[in-house]
């Protein structure tokens, strides 16, 4: 039933989406003719700070499973996370985010709900960093003209994440109680007892995942990696938007990634199409002075000729950035197959995580 509801909200969302940035014929011409002007040598910086993206990202991830007393070598993580990236970004509805612990739960070096309470950590904390960052932009940004999203948007963000932030702690503190509670929440108890303690005891061995917040020493050189790799990801959203010319500052830039970070946490569409490209328009529009919403129909009215052309610009960055995006992490996850630490098997079966014994133990 949970697959089914997110599997059609993350096609309401597509749908949408798709139907917000769709272009029309003058937009599309005026946005070829902007991706014409772009030069190799201005994407060499970009591309550059992908690979840092990459890394940081992908690496970080030991320092999560070092607690539970795993340590993958550099070549399998790298295979490994990078996979997991393209099924986050392929999969609808967050799907993908089990790749990387089934894989994981593969090898043989930690059981795949463990594994993924270090996922749940990770998500967490880049939560965390984008709704506090994001919050502090758009309310320093704030004026009588902001659209009416903006603020209900950072207060909803933070407001999430730091509810996640608390069960986490709680769960650290008092794993039993907390994870009985949660589940008392959805009545599974009541209504069907025995898939109540079957989701009881995975969460309890998800909640083992945790660990990693009393170990002060890795938590900290995670939280490097992770100002590592978002601020990678808002320094490269900065150069691809002056290659096209677009004044957009630093702030904007990392502004702009995190509206981004923030609407693609929805339930995202298959492959982000439509999503990511209008979460970025907002973004832009609302440092740049255009409403993605209102604008995009001047191209085709011809009523003011540099609002136009400012538009026509923004898009085409939005659009190159999310072209730019999918097929750099479509390419690493094709070179993590090719490795002999992943296979097209191993993903495949990656999504059924087997029950561990101790699980089935406790449920029956």
């Amino acid at each position: 039933m949970k697959l089914a509801i997110n599997l059609t909200l993350s096609g309401a969302m597509l749908a949408l989406c798709a139907w917000l940035v769709w272009p029309d014929q003058g937009t599309r011409a005026d946005v070829a003719l902007a991706i014409e002007h772009i030069s190799f040598g201005d994407l060499v910086p970009y591309v550059g700070l992908l690979v840092i993206v990459q890394l940081a990202r992908s690496l970080r991830w030991n320092n999560l499973l070092a607690p539970l007393g795993v340590r993958v070598p550099t070549g399998p993580l790298l295979a490994i996370s990078s996979v997991g990236f393209m099924a986050i970004l392929a999969l609808p509805a967050r799907l993908g985010e089990f790749v990387r612990p089934g894989l994981l739960r593969k090898r043989g070096d930690v059981s795949a709900a463990a594994a993924l309470g270090t996922v749940a950590v990770e998500r967490i904390v880049d939560g965390l960093l984008i709704s506090l960052f994001v919050f502090g932009a758009l309310f320093a940004h704030r004026d009588a003209l902001s659209p009416g999203w903006m603020m209900p948007m950072a207060y909803a963000a933070l407001g999430v994440f730091s509810a996640a932030l608390v069960f986490l702690l709680f769960a650290l503190r008092w794993p039993e109680q907390t994870v009985a509670f949660c589940v008392r929440l959805t009545l599974l108890p009541r209504f069907a007892p025995r898939v109540g303690r079957l989701v009881n005891a995975k969460l309890l061995d998800m909640v083992r995942g945790f660990v990693v917040l009393r170990d002060g020493k890795n938590i900290a050189i995670f939280v490097v990696w992770s100002v590592a790799y978002w601020g990678a990801n808002g320094l490269g959203v900065y150069v691809l938007a002056h290659a096209f010319g677009l004044p957009l500052t630093v702030i904007g830039a990392f502004a702009t990634m995190g509206v981004v970070g923030v609407g693609i946490m929805l339930p995202n569409t298959p492959g982000l199409v439509g999503q990511f490209v209008y979460c970025m328009l907002l973004g832009v529009g609302l440092y740049l002075g255009f409403d993605p919403d209102v604008d995009k129909h001047l191209l085709a009215s011809g009523a003011n000729a540099v609002q136009h052309d400012l538009y026509a610009r923004a898009y085409a960055f939005c659009t190159l950035h999310y072209l730019m995006q999918v097929g750099w992490y479509v390419l690493c996850g094709a070179l993590g197959l090719l490795t002999p630490w992943v296979s097209f098997h191993d993903l495949w079966t990656s999504r059924k995580v087997a029950p561990d014994p101790t699980v089935d133990s406790n449920a029956a």
